[in-house]
């Protein structure tokens, strides 16, 4: 996961739009903000995703 992802992934939980563990939603806000990258990363990564934002370590 790159510096990249990860301000991604912050901006999506800082909407406060949806809870970070439905990553289809969290899928759909980034592809609607233009985040393409997080969610391809969404598409093969979600265990690296889900340790992301259980602990904030990649």
């Amino acid at each position: 996961m790159n510096e990249k992802i990860k301000k991604q992934i912050l901006a999506i939980r800082d909407t406060g739009v949806t809870n970070m563990f439905d990553v289809p939603r969290v899928q759909k806000e980034a592809l609607d903000l233009g985040f393409h990258e997080l969610a391809l990363y969404l598409e093969g990564n979600r265990g690296a995703y889900c340790q992301f934002i259980l602990t904030g370590e990649d």
